[in-house]
């Protein structure tokens, strides 16, 4: 999986920066934001609550 910031987040979840693993949290349908250290790429998203383990 792999977002970028700026794009509408298909579900919610917790989103991991592709180049310093900082988390952003985002809710379904809004715009995925930088992480905090400024990058705009996302590799992995966690902790989605309509998602079973």
């Amino acid at each position: 999986m792999t977002a970028h910031a700026g794009e509408k987040a298909q579900k919610t979840g917790d989103f991991y920066c592709a180049k310093c693993s900082e988390k952003v949290h985002v809710k379904q349908g809004d715009k995925i934001p930088r992480c905090p250290n400024g990058h705009t790429g996302f590799e992995s998203r966690r902790n989605e609550p309509d998602t079973k383990s």
